[in-house]
């Protein structure tokens, strides 16, 4: 696609955000293809940069995504406002999914087999949104046929699994991102803006809740990897995101007070409520307190204490109406009472940014690393529940033993082979990433 336009359009639809190392960021609007520019400073230039950018032809991204239930079709949603970005695929085990969805995104081509997504022969990125059980599987696939991958959380149910998923991309040369979108959401960025700027001095404490409207049914929360995998491991991740340091150790609890069938269930599927509290470096802390029932609506908020003033945000309401009365004076509405209300932006906004990583061949913003790091965390906090004491995160790690990057099993402590030497970094059982490859070359 060729861009050819005239001076006069281009700077009438040009907005200018923000000043980043002497040059003007700008974006066009959508009359324009929503093409993203910077320009200097210097109002002379802009002749000479928006004549280059008439010559310029972009790269074509095309991509195909597994699972067509709520999540597969937000981002399907998202993929067609990507400027470059063309979905070519759908699937979904029951094909009329896939068939209405195709219908619904003008999608030319649908199929009930998720392997016919990934051998595509004209699909360059394969977006997973199937259960979490797949996950594992489809990225090795994935990456065997040269397909880069955005993967929904978690990337695998277990953490040798995921070791080698990340390691199969990392070893075929693709990109891999996790679907950690709560870093994408708005009012969490901002949170982490003012930390980047140093507009609360240092960090000293972090603080996060995560309180659900109601409580899944029984049967979801049987098998589902329990409260610190399933709910808490968004808040932990966050956490680890605000603080800007790999976290130290953990202590976690939990208990049930909402829906009293599942305290047959086994580890931490048996709790409805949960908190933990996190040691990063330089004695920072954070804490975190999750719940399956919220009374109120969607209860999502970040507080950080630095050194000179705090941040906080708010739940995020329907609009901003507010009732003033004799008896009640607030919102007129209550929060958000659905994830994909609360999170829709921050859907839209992470799948957008892996799809300008593809467009651009720039890094993508939320890593496999990324994934692995949320996993053993919700572990840790999992293991120091069961255990009720501290858990360094570094314990998690030891436990992975890969006799090379494809093979790995987790080792219990007590019984570590002769010579093997446990790691206590993530990174050390990773290979380098596509983009970590390119910088180093």
């Amino acid at each position: 696609m060729k861009f050819s336009l005239s001076i006069a359009v281009i700077l009438s639809t040009l907005s200018f955000t923000q000043n980043v190392n002497g040059f003007s960021v700008g974006t066009l609007s959508n009359q324009i293809g929503g093409l993203k520019v910077t320009l200097p400073k210097a109002r002379t230039s802009l002749v000479t940069t928006f004549m280059a950018a008439d010559k310029l032809e972009a790269k074509e991204i095309k991509v195909g995504v597994i699972g067509c239930g709520r999540i597969g079709i937000v981002h399907l949603g998202a993929i067609t406002k990507a400027p470059n970005v063309t979905p070519v695929i759908v699937s979904n085990p029951t094909v009329s999914k896939a068939e209405q969805a195709a219908k619904q995104f003008g999608v030319p081509k649908f199929t009930s087999d998720a392997m016919d997504v990934i051998t595509d022969p004209d699909v360059d990125a394969v977006w997973i949104c199937s259960p979490s059980s797949f996950h594992a599987e489809q990225i090795k696939a994935c990456a065997a046929n040269g397909k880069h991958v955005f993967c929904e959380k978690p990337i695998a149910t277990d953490l040798a699994e995921t070791v080698e998923a990340i390691n199969a991309c990392n070893e075929a040369g693709v990109k891999l991102m996790t679907g950690l979108q709560r870093r994408f959401d708005p009012n969490f960025r901002r949170v982490k803006i003012a930390i980047e700027d140093q507009e609360v001095g240092d960090t000293i404490m972090i603080k996060l809740c995560s309180r659900d409207p109601s409580p899944p049914p029984f049967e979801y929360v049987k098998g589902g990897g329990g409260i610190f995998a399933d709910m808490a491991v968004h808040d932990l991740d966050m956490s680890r995101f605000l603080a800007g340091e790999d976290p130290i150790d953990i202590l976690a609890i939990g208990s049930c007070h909402i829906d009293k069938s599942i305290e047959v269930l086994g580890g931490s599927e048996k709790f409805d409520t949960a908190s933990c509290i996190v040691r990063y470096p330089n004695g920072v802390q954070a804490m975190v307190d999750v719940c399956r029932q919220s009374s109120y609506g969607y209860d999502q908020r970040a507080e950080v204490l630095g050194t000179s003033g705090m941040i906080a945000t708010d739940n995020v309401y329907p609009n901003t109406a507010k009732i003033y009365k004799t008896q009640f004076t607030g919102n007129a509405d209550m929060p958000y009472d659905f994830f994909l209300s609360r999170y829709n932006e921050a859907y839209v906004s992470e799948t957008v940014a892996f799809c300008e990583s593809l467009v651009n061949d720039s890094p993508v913003p939320c890593t496999g690393q990324d994934g692995l790091a949320a996993l053993i965390m919700a572990l840790a906090a999992d293991k120091s529940a069961e255990e009720n004491r501290w858990v360094s995160f570094q314990e998690i790690v030891a436990s992975v033993q890969c006799k090379d990057p494809m093979s790995c099993e987790i080792i219990p402590m007590e019984v570590f082979p002769e010579g093997f030497q446990p790691s206590g970094d993530p990174k050390d059982l990773l290979l380098p990433d596509i983009d970590a490859q390119k910088a180093m070359a």
